[in-house]
């Protein structure tokens, strides 16, 4: 794939790699929101949660202790994850990924 994400995990961009492994990449945001602003990207190309495969999905768990290594590392307990699914919901690259931001007291989204 040619997406921009896709060339960050060939490593054809440049990006400041938080964590990775054999189904995961994260690196920090380049235009962060909060002190602390990373992406979580699946290393397989899918768009949307609804294209997953089940054996997509049953990997997705994994994102929970990628979060728990990465609060402790870097020393954030609180914080939001954010997934924009679709360009109307938000979502600017079209290749599957989380945000993970923290650093700052944030409003209610409700």
């Amino acid at each position: 794939m040619d997406c921009v994400f896709c060339k960050i995990i060939r490593n054809e961009i440049p990006s400041e790699k938080v964590y990775e492994d054999e189904d995961f990449i994260v690196i920090k945001d380049i235009k962060p929101v909060a002190p602390i602003h990373l992406l979580i990207i699946y290393k397989k190309h899918v768009e949307k949660i609804h294209e997953l495969s089940e054996d997509d999905q049953r990997r997705f768990w994994k994102i929970f202790y990628i979060i728990k290594e990465l609060s402790d590392k870097l020393g954030f307990k609180e914080y939001r994850i954010v997934q924009n699914n679709g360009k109307n919901a938000g979502q600017e690259v079209p290749h599957i990924h989380f945000h993970v931001i923290s650093g700052r007291k944030f409003g209610g989204i409700g």
